[in-house]
């Protein structure tokens, strides 16, 4: 009996419901360990913990907003408005940057710049003194995540500032003003909604970042999370700490949409006539992009590979095989779920397109803004009572559900959903209705309307969000660290054991590897960028 709209719409809420609730209840958990609260151990966080933590993270939080915002914006202005020698070059090579995880540009500083690194060695040799330099501190992650995360000030302020093109600037000479001051009185206010909205990324990011804070032994929420849960042996103290990130992140969450529905009152036109710069002008701006290009991204390249020719005879083994084929399965799989999940709901709320579905199907796309270590530890968190239950009722004898692949998909689920789920949604909104009634008419058969008339429309976002999610995954540390059984280890959790050792010429290769996937969005968002 065939259902009524009525019922299919009902339908089709329920399953967004459900896909809704299964991204939730990780967070949903964590956030209820606080009904249980370890008085002792709290005693012992507030006393030695939680200080340096929240100063750590502070203090990172504001370096990276005025060393990434003002880079970031800058950059974003040179390449948008000026003509100058190799500019058509920086336009999309001042993205790379997006390519190398913050893990992997920390622990090549830390290669180049500790004491015993070819720099401060360098310096010495020469009879200068080093001891200026101390990149194992909270101010020298604040510079490489500053350096990791820039790209996304600059690419939401460089949009701002081609959509005003040159009509801002004249607005301000008309009324009297240089151009440097149209700039700060004219140009700035207008963009900033873009540029709040890149810095607020750049804060999720860097609260969400483990393996960069790691490397440079700080002590962050991320790594609190992490020492309680594998120090401690107290799972609960860890989702307590992870609920307070939570309600962290879940405000700046709030801060990024009230920017993102100011972007919208932005100008959309705009000539893009660029001022040619020569002279000194146009060799300090050359010179500026090159340095902010050889420094984030160019050094890293040449001193990975350099690693990598050194050391590959000792590293690529059988070992290193299976760290490729690790990564590859939960990549894969994780790629292939998400993409299903984000084809159903993209679907789903296409047909039925309520305020209620479209409000239902964004809490399931929280999890990009919620830290790895925390999902991890809300997957743990019902996996192990889970376990424990089927244990005490004599059902199994182990644990079988803990450290399984299942449990790392259940949180890179939820970790990556946005991200497969965004370009599957823009790629259906291109399926006009007259397409849509073009299909019903040609059959009833609704297989055969998917796969002559749905199928082709929508295969080029199923395919970049099999791509964008399994690169992320490719990258992504905390969660296979933390939710992985012993032994089972991926390209990220090799690099993570090598830099935890100090042997970062043996994190190289796998390094090496992860970044050369990485490049993968970098091109497509180069490609859709911009190039004039």
């Amino acid at each position: 009996m065939a259902l009524s709209q009525s019922q299919k719409a009902l339908t089709a809420r329920l399953v967004l419901g459900l896909v809704s609730l299964f991204m939730l209840i990780p967070i949903l958990i964590v956030m209820r360990s606080w009904f249980a609260p370890m008085e002792d151990v709290w005693v012992h966080l507030n006393s030695y913990v939680l200080p340096q933590v929240i100063k750590n993270t502070v203090f990172i939080l504001v370096m990276v907003t005025v060393i990434a915002g003002c880079l970031g914006t800058y950059l974003a202005w040179l390449t948008s408005m000026y003509r100058f020698t190799g500019q058509r070059f920086f336009v999309w090579a001042l993205m790379l940057p997006f390519a190398i995880p913050a893990y992997v540009l920390a622990f090549i500083s830390v290669g180049l710049l500790d004491y015993s690194g070819f720099i401060q060695t360098a310096l010495r040799s020469m009879g200068f003194s080093s001891t200026f330099i101390q990149i194992r501190s909270a101010w020298g992650a604040g510079v490489i995540l500053s350096l990791v995360f820039y790209p996304y000030v600059y690419l939401l302020a460089r949009q701002a500032f081609l959509s005003q093109g040159q009509r801002a600037l004249e607005a301000g000479q008309m009324l009297g003003l240089t151009r440097r001051r149209a700039f700060f009185k004219v140009a700035l206010p207008q963009a900033m909604p873009w540029i709040i909205g890149g810095l607020l990324l750049t804060w999720m990011e860097t609260l969400a970042d483990f393996g960069a804070v790691s490397v440079f032994n700080l002590d962050t929420f991320t790594t609190a999370i992490y020492k309680a849960w594998f120090g401690f042996f107290s799972l609960n103290t860890a989702a307590q700490l992870a609920a307070l990130l939570i309600i962290v992140v879940l405000i700046i969450l709030l801060f990024e949409r009230y920017w993102q529905k100011r972007r919208s009152y932005l100008p959309s036109t705009g000539q893009r006539q660029r001022k040619t710069l020569k002279g000194v002008s146009n060799f300090w701006a050359f010179l500026f992009c090159s340095l902010v290009f050889v420094v984030a991204f160019a050094l890293p390249m040449l001193q990975l590979i350099f690693w990598v020719i050194k050391y590959y005879h000792i590293d690529l083994d059988n070992r290193y095989w299976g760290f490729v084929f690790n990564t590859i399965l939960i990549a894969g799989l994780a790629a292939m779920v998400i993409a299903l999940i984000a084809l159903v709901t993209a679907w789903l709320l296409r047909q039925y397109p309520s305020r209620s579905n479209q409000f239902i199907a964004s809490l399931s796309n929280l999890g990009y803004a919620v830290p790895g270590t925390v999902l991890a530890v809300g997957v743990f968190i019902p996996v192990a009572w889970l376990d424990n239950t089927l244990i005490a009722s004599g059902l199994t004898k182990t644990q079988i559900l803990s450290g399984s692949i299942l449990v790392m998909l259940m949180a890179l689920t939820t970790r990556f959903m946005t991200v497969g789920f965004q370009p599957i949604d823009r790629q259906l909104n291109r399926l006009t209705p007259s397409q849509e009634q073009a299909a019903q008419l040609l059959t009833t058969n609704r297989w055969q309307r998917w796969r002559q008339v749905y199928l082709p429309v929508i295969s080029p976002g199923v395919f970049t969000a099999l791509i964008m999610v399994f690169v992320e995954v490719t990258k992504e540390m905390p969660i296979t660290l933390m939710t992985r059984r012993q032994g089972w280890d991926t390209l990220a959790v090799r690099v993570f054991e090598m830099t935890s050792e100090g042997m970062y010429e043996r994190a190289a290769l796998p390094s090496l590897t992860i970044v050369l996937v990485g490049l993968i969005p970098v091109i497509l968002l180069i490609r859709q960028s911009d190039k004039a």
